[in-house]
């Protein structure tokens, strides 16, 4: 079973560096059915819950032409996250794997980040599938996926660019 904060056997942790502001904003909160890590989905699915993206003043005109877009990447920040672990067992079964091999929340900068399926709008709250955060999170950013997006500016000599 899965226990919050826990270290398990195989497991390490570091004394992590002090913290230095980069700079970030949260833009909104993600409201979701969830209340814990423990029983939050590991990955989002199509066919999730709708979850609620509420976005700030002063951020809401950055919402406009959002509506155009079917999935959006909907990066959060993992505030009920360890920052320490170098080797996690996502396993629990005494072996263990380096943090960026993996999608686990427990990061040296908890950034989560979901492609998310846009279901509808309610003024500056966006109704989405696909998330896989605790009720609360705060939102970093939101960007239509990739996949999907196709650039407005004119091009440039790098978007050219190959082997």
């Amino acid at each position: 079973m899965v226990r919050e904060n826990e270290i398990r056997p195989s497991e390490v942790a570091i004394e992590a560096p002090p913290a230095t502001d980069a700079g970030l904003v949260f833009i909104g909160v993600i409201r979701t059915p969830w209340a814990s890590r423990l029983v939050t989905p590991r990955q989002g699915r199509e066919d999730g819950p709708v979850c609620r993206i509420e976005i700030f003043d002063p951020w809401r005109q950055a919402l406009d032409g959002i509506e155009k877009f079917e999935l959006l990447e909907v990066l959060y920040w993992l505030h009920l996250s360890r920052r320490d672990l170098v080797r996690q067992s996502p396993a629990s079964d005494g072996t263990s794997r380096g943090t960026f091999s993996l999608r686990s929340p427990v990061r040296p900068n908890p950034i989560g980040t979901s492609i998310a399926s846009l279901v509808g709008i309610e003024g500056s709250t966006l109704l989405v599938r696909g998330m896989d955060c605790v009720d609360g999170t705060p939102l970093l950013d939101l960007k239509p996926d990739r996949a999907l997006f196709k650039p407005i500016a004119p091009p440039q000599a790098g978007d050219f660019e190959v082997g």
